[in-house]
């Protein structure tokens, strides 16, 4: 049995994750800090190569992986985001990945892990669905199966984290958008580790609220899921964040998906950057919960930017 992710495991991931990487930038805005009252900084996982922060996870996992388990290829689900970290580190490894993802998934999100070289593979509705039926998959073709929050994916992620604290070492909040949990649960070992006074609080969908409801209740919720906020888009809730998150987490907000997508627009005007639904979720609660943020300094985390054409169009109109 593992224990729990601590922040030497963070610091240990920087070699894997800075042999391909560089840390992405933490700026301040004017025009966000005025709307929230509170000296607002955005952590810029949207500038990552795969335009999202779980690549620092995925070049963590490929670089721990012992030969065996790279020779049977890496299987995982993903709706885009945790599938193209798989498909980059895969290729930087040379290693086959295989990735299934929901029917109907982000067209550009699928384009672009099969141009770094990974197999898309369509089954299911939703990415718990395809995630059980790749896992079966693995077993039978003899690879290995990475699931969303195994524990080399968090050390890894956890590295952001480590470079807020760094730009910014009196940072008072942090607000981090929540899907499986591997970003909220690094970033959360890292601040608490470093100054527990940090309020670190997770937000994610009202139309997907399992992890919220999860962590409120002390028990595995199973919820609804019908977010247009992929990366937000969780049914089941995952065991070893849950625990983490109800060790670290002070709050956890939930957001309607319209919040979501007045924060893309907002983040679009004063920022000049393109983010996605999930990734804009910091931004929402921020606005939703700017009462308790008053005159604070706060970074949000800017977790993806990987936001289709079509998806742009709607918003915006």
């Amino acid at each position: 049995m593992s224990t729990m992710p601590t922040i030497h495991d963070i610091y240990r991931a920087r070699p894997n994750v800075y042999r391909h990487l560089r840390p992405t930038p933490l700026y301040q805005y004017s025009g966000l800090s005025d709307l929230v009252q509170a000296e607002i900084h955005l952590k810029h996982e949207n500038h990552q190569p795969v335009g999202a922060f779980k690549v620092r996870g995925g070049l963590n996992l490929v670089a721990n992986l012992n030969p065996d388990h790279k020779k049977g290829g890496l299987f995982t689900a993903s709706t885009g985001n945790h599938g193209q970290s798989i498909a980059f580190a895969a290729r930087a490894y040379n290693v086959k990945a295989t990735i299934a993802v929901p029917v109907g998934a982000n067209q550009g999100k699928v384009a672009a892990m099969q141009g770094l070289g990974a197999e898309v593979l369509f089954h299911g509705e939703d990415f718990d669905t395809a995630r059980q039926w790749i896992s079966e998959v693995a077993k039978e073709k003899g690879g290995t199966f990475v699931g969303p929050t195994d524990e080399p994916l968090i050390h890894g992620v956890g590295t952001y984290g480590l470079e807020i604290l760094e730009d910014l070492p009196d940072v008072e909040c942090i607000i981090v958008p929540v899907g499986a949990g591997s970003g909220v649960c690094g970033t959360a070992i890292v601040a608490k580790s470093i100054n527990p006074a940090i309020k670190i609080i997770g937000v994610q969908s009202t139309q997907a609220p399992t992890q919220q409801l999860s962590w409120q209740q002390g028990r595995a919720v199973e919820s609804s899921m019908k977010t247009v906020a992929e990366g937000l888009a969780t049914r089941i809730p995952f065991a070893n964040t849950q625990a983490i998150m109800a060790k670290y987490l002070d709050d956890f907000v939930l957001v309607e998906d319209t919040a979501l997508e007045e924060a893309v627009r907002l983040l679009l005007t004063h920022c000049h950057n393109l983010v996605e639904e999930a990734g804009a979720a910091s931004l929402a609660a921020a606005l939703q919960i700017k009462d308790q943020l008053r005159d604070k300094k706060v970074v949000l985390v800017i977790s993806g930017g990987n936001l289709s054409t079509e998806r742009l169009v709607e918003i915006i109109q």
